[in-house]
């Protein structure tokens, strides 16, 4: 496995007690960190925390709303006061709902706005006032292509993963004379149960043909780009906004993994075939 390392410092992970806030969790333990979870599920902290400890390193969680600001600050002050100074953040907490626009209804936009956007800001500003008593940190958020595009659907969703990517760089300007860096990742379709719970098989075909790589990601390929750019190793890197998508918004016409299907003379040459 790849070391990246963070051995002996304490990260804090929104939204770790599944997807990609787990495997985050599980990779920065098996990197020899100290891990926070914080996360609305009491059981799953459990769960994950038993899973952290097993790789000999210190873990403690609470159960925490990101939209209750000072439940963060007493969830702050706990992770701190049983592990020592956060020096990382990666913030994973958000949820997701669909409605075509003209039926999206207050309370749904709402919640979206409030967790993935004020509950995650609240998580920034708690951590980051201490990192810049420090002098020292890195933050990585977690955005979206939606964040970059849009998605049918999904205003309010694609509306706060807009927003993420906005929050990443305007704190990477404000706190970088501080010592602290702070991005953003954007992924892709990561393959999770409950991905291919709710989506349809037709679809996740039509996302691997048009994706360069053929597949969708895993949430630990998300944990890695997360736990190198909190290493050392991105020590000049801020204010980014890194998709992780297998190179599907590299192009805009891409099917088949990057076969060209717009030139007839390389269709008769048979370097692409239907």
């Amino acid at each position: 496995m790849m070391n990246y390392g963070l051995k002996d410092r304490v990260v804090c992970i929104t939204g770790g007690a599944s997807g990609i806030g787990r495997a985050g969790a599980l990779a920065l333990a098996r990197d020899g960190a100290h891990v926070a979870i914080a996360d609305l599920r009491h059981d799953d902290i459990d769960k994950v925390l038993a899973e952290i400890r097993a790789f000999g390193v210190k873990a403690t969680g609470y159960a925490l709303d990101v939209r209750d600001e000072e439940g963060t600050k007493q969830a702050v002050d706990m992770f701190e006061k049983e592990l020592g100074p956060i020096d990382g953040l990666f913030a994973c907490a958000g949820i997701s709902r669909t409605a075509p626009a003209e039926a999206l209804d207050e309370r749904d936009f709402s919640d979206v706005i409030d967790v993935n956007l004020k509950g995650l800001f609240f998580t920034c500003r708690e951590i980051g006032g201490r990192m810049i008593k420090r002098g020292k940190g890195s933050m990585v958020l977690i955005g979206s292509l939606d964040g970059l595009g849009g998605h049918a659907g999904r205003t309010h969703y694609v509306a706060s993963k807009h927003a993420v990517g906005g929050v990443a760089k305007n704190l990477a300007i404000e706190w970088g004379r501080h010592g602290i860096r702070v991005n953003c990742i954007a992924p892709a379709f990561v393959d999770t149960p409950l991905l291919r719970a709710n989506m349809p098989p037709s679809f996740i075909e039509n996302i691997n043909d048009r994706t360069p790589l053929g597949r969708m990601g895993m949430p630990e390929e998300m944990a890695s780009a997360a736990l190198m750019l909190l290493s050392d190793a991105a020590s000049y890197i801020t204010g980014v906004v890194l998709p992780i998508d297998g190179g599907l918004t590299s192009g805009f016409f891409t099917r088949k993994q990057g076969g060209d299907y717009a030139s007839k003379k390389l269709l008769e040459a048979g370097v692409y075939s239907e």
